[in-house]
């Protein structure tokens, strides 16, 4: 088991990335934290990966929130005797954030992703980066996905703050690396399995003018494996990064964009 004994606080948990990461986090020998805003998937995923012989639990967390991100890490710190890994995977209702052209997007919907994901990410890896400084070792996983790289109409701020959030896991990686703390970034495309891309597609399949089978279609033959990422590619390759096997790797961003973007 490559995290043995490991732990790991994810946030957005109840989504479809952070709960795949979650599981397989746990399938490694992980003790895992499931945080979120709402406890009814989170407790699901738990009981899951309980059932499954893993140790899980479930806490309600507004990543927003640094008086809440603070004592819930304090908590697990306290308990368990430290944190080694930590996963932000939250995520935002996309209905009024893509799908606009910014010559038509109101400031405050342009705003809401740069605020929310840059706003999560510094605070969880700054109560994370305080415990792993300490005891010399840990890894910060953030979350990002191909517009922060590629020039995509009708995302809106999206890709402004994917972009923040890669730019940040440098300045983390810099601060860090000699306390032998690891920043590493995840930057998957479109993964067609989850809700959240299927509002996506749709919202962007409309500004195109095409169906949203089309648009997925498209989506799919631009990469050059020819098809997109799924759940399990990205879990995957969040335990590789958070491994032992990934010790060399900080301060970079693992393409899982099937080849929609070359490095």
């Amino acid at each position: 088991m490559r995290l043995h004994d490991k732990n790991a606080i994810i946030y957005g948990a109840g989504g479809a990335i952070g709960g795949a990461v979650a599981r397989a986090f746990a399938r490694e020998g992980a003790r895992v934290f499931l945080t979120g805003r709402d406890l009814g998937p989170l407790e699901a995923a738990a009981k899951e990966i309980s059932a499954e012989g893993g140790f899980a639990e479930a806490a309600h967390v507004d990543a927003l929130d640094a008086a809440a991100v603070r004592e819930h890490a304090d908590g697990v710190a306290h308990r368990h005797g430290g944190i080694d890994i930590s996963f932000n995977a939250i995520g935002l209702p996309q209905a009024g954030i893509q799908g606009t052209a910014l010559a038509d997007l109101e400031l405050d919907r342009f705003q809401a992703p740069i605020h929310a994901y840059l706003t999560s990410h510094f605070l969880t890896a700054q109560v994370a980066g305080r415990y792993m400084t300490r005891q010399g070792s840990g890894v910060i996983i953030t979350l990002t996905a191909a517009p922060s790289r590629a020039a995509a109409p009708f995302v809106g701020g999206m890709a402004p703050a994917w972009a923040g959030v890669e730019a940040l896991t440098r300045v983390l990686a810099a601060e860090l690396g000699p306390q032998g703390v690891r920043v590493v970034c995840l930057r998957p495309d479109g993964i067609p399995e989850t809700a959240t891309i299927d509002v996506v597609y749709g919202l962007h399949a409309q500004a195109l003018g095409i169906t949203r089978a089309e648009f997925t279609d498209a989506m799919r033959e631009r990469t050059l494996l020819k098809r997109l990422p799924t759940l399990a590619d990205v879990a995957g390759g969040a335990v590789f990064l958070a491994s032992a096997d990934a010790a060399a790797m900080t301060g970079t961003v693992a393409n899982l964009s099937g080849g929609s973007l070359v490095d």
